[in-house]
């Protein structure tokens, strides 16, 4: 039973769901008097009913009653139907045309019937304009009566007065509605008749038509827009006026259009969960995304990410290879080791350097087609907003022909900032600008989107290279475009000391044994240096090491009465004396005799 009612009480959920949301109601009464009967017939009354007639229903009026030709009793019976219909209305509007007078400051609307002998017949055969006022006054909202009947008068040239005094004015009077929210809309000015012109409706009427139902216009300046129409087609001569007071709120006779919609992105969830995958950026995350969504843009995407990490991978795994690889040969050549070791040694540092070199331009293929399928990104981004704003421009034209007109009478300026398809999105331009200069081997730094004094100088040196002026400051399009203009490498392969340019890489100069890299990074031969035997400083002549001469004691070859030379030792001659010839390590004595 429970199961049973919980059935019965969705249904009815979803059939009161389903039911269209309350909108207000507009109801409006048109009358068109022409075929008078007793004064010369106007052309433009049924003609103008007419157009107000279509205007209303195209602007989605609940109830339209058109009347035409009515006489006293015809009026009386369509404003007392209309009445009925307005008590349950949020809008009721009614629109006369036809001959209306003034009679001692109270406006009147004359039936087709009317004979208007004397003064005294207003109030016998017409229609006070209070009377129609209180057929409107239960709407809710908007009560609006639009009078086309400020025409001149033939009624009042042949009326008989029954007082003197009693004043048939020009055209209507001023009149102030004592209800809110009521306007009430002359085709001219109190105390001015209106012109009928010379086309097949008035220019009154032309200009209602062409402003009162634009969708979310507000009444006043739709009054406005009328009463600049008229005044331009009647040379100055004709100004439509309203009377009455509304709030403060915009009040349109047709709801405001719906904005366009944005284009609906059908895969929200699938661009959520890939931008949250790109801030972790691991391969088994990419994976999971990938089972998770096995087919679809962002899915391309992921597998560009994924291949992009692989080929990172596979690079820095053939950069260590090769460096290892390059080490045994450097190592093997110092030791001396044999020719075949070496030479197999330098074999498998090629072939891992040639996979490194491998690796590396997958590494940027990789990071190529990351950039462009970014690039695809964005485009279809950019088109799809393109295709809607142009979707809603369509719409807007074909519901409003006169912002339609308006709009082929200026340029459209909409074409020239709608974002390229080509056209990267500003917070890409910094790591594809990085990425670029990588490329050309302006840029040894990181590829991470942050354009610091790194980058700054990568495109310096750019411009240094390429010849160009490019604002290093800033990651612009222009400098991104010229950089990915340029289909080889730019900037050249600069090598520390000991190291040598080998195709897009350094490597380390290998010398044999018994050489080493000189300054000029070619192998010299390394020399044995010998001890160098010290030179005893010559003596100064000037300055006798006396301290020495006094510190060494006589030699035995010269010492009493006897005197040693190197042929022998004699004794010192009667007469002469032992005297010292110069006094250096070791003591020279000569005989001295007088």
């Amino acid at each position: 039973m429970r199961s049973f009612m919980g059935i019965v009480l969705a249904v009815w959920l979803t059939s009161l769901l389903s039911q269209p949301a309350f909108a207000e109601k507009r109801v409006a009464l048109v009358i068109g008097n022409s075929a008078y009967k007793n004064v010369n017939q106007l052309q433009n009354p049924a003609n103008d009913a007419a157009a107000v007639v279509a205007m209303f229903k195209k602007a989605g009026f609940d109830s339209v009653d058109a009347r035409l030709n009515l006489s006293i009793v015809d009026m009386r019976r369509a404003l007392r139907e209309f009445g009925t219909k307005t008590r349950d209305a949020d809008v009721a509007v009614i629109y006369y045309a036809g001959h209306g007078i003034e009679l001692d400051g109270t406006n009147y609307l004359i039936p087709v019937d009317a004979t208007l002998e004397t003064d005294t017949d207003v109030l016998d055969e017409t229609f006070p304009l209070d009377r129609v006022l209180f057929t409107v006054e239960p709407a809710k909202t908007l009560r609006l009566v639009i009078l086309d009947a400020c025409r001149d008068n033939p009624f009042a040239k042949t009326m008989k007065r029954t007082v003197g005094s009693r004043a048939i004015g020009r055209g209507l009077a001023k009149v102030e509605p004592s209800s809110p929210n009521t306007m009430i809309a002359f085709a001219a000015k109190a105390g001015s008749t209106a012109s009928d012109g010379g086309s097949k409706n008035s220019p009154f009427a032309t200009a209602l038509v062409e402003h009162l139902t634009q969708p979310g216009l507000d009444l006043r300046k739709a009054f406005g827009f009328v009463r600049d129409d008229v005044l331009k087609a009647t040379g100055n001569t004709q100004e439509p006026f309203t009377y009455g007071s509304l709030g403060g709120n915009d009040v349109a006779l047709v709801p405001a259009l719906p904005a366009p919609a944005a284009p609906v992105d059908q895969d929200a969830t699938m661009r959520r969960d890939y931008e949250l995958a790109l801030q972790i950026a691991t391969k088994p995350v990419w994976d999971s995304f990938i089972s998770k969504y096995p087919s679809g843009f962002y899915t391309e995407l992921a597998k560009a990410q994924r291949d992009k990490l692989a080929a990172e991978a596979a690079r820095v795994e053939a950069t260590n290879k090769a460096k290892a690889a390059q080490e045994q040969q450097t190592r093997l050549a110092i030791d001396g080791a044999k020719a075949a070791e070496q030479a197999k040694a330098a074999e498998r540092a090629r072939i891992t350097e040639q996979a490194r070199v491998a690796a590396e331009l997958a590494k940027n293929a990789e990071e190529a087609k990351v950039a462009e399928a970014e690039r695809a990104k964005t485009a279809a981004i950019a088109k799809a907003a393109e295709d809607a704003k142009a979707a809603g421009d369509r719409k807007a034209k074909d519901d409003n022909p006169a912002a339609s007109v308006a709009a082929l009478a200026q340029p459209d300026q909409t074409l020239e900032t709608a974002a390229k398809p080509d056209q990267p999105q500003l917070s890409d331009i910094p790591r594809l600008l990085q990425t670029e200069l990588r490329r050309v081997g302006c840029n040894t730094g990181a590829v991470d989107g942050n354009w610091n004094a790194a980058s700054q100088r990568s495109l310096d040196l750019f411009n240094k290279h390429s010849g160009l002026k490019l604002d290093a400051k800033i990651a612009s399009v222009d400098a991104l475009d010229a950089v990915r203009s340029k289909s080889s490498r730019i900037c050249p392969l600069i090598c520390d000391h000991g190291f040598q340019v080998d195709g897009e890489r350094c490597t380390k100069i290998a010398c044999r044994a018994g050489y080493e890299v000189g300054d000029d990074n070619s192998c010299e031969k390394i020399e044995v240096k010998k001890p160098i035997a010290k030179r005893e400083e010559p003596r100064s002549r000037d300055k006798p090491e006396r301290a020495k001469v006094e510190a060494t004691p006589p030699k035995p070859q010269a010492s009493g009465q006897v005197i040693c030379t190197s042929q022998g030792c004699r004794p010192v001659q009667r007469g002469c004396r032992l005297e010292t010839v110069s006094p250096v390590a070791g003591i020279n004595m000569r005989e001295v005799c007088n």
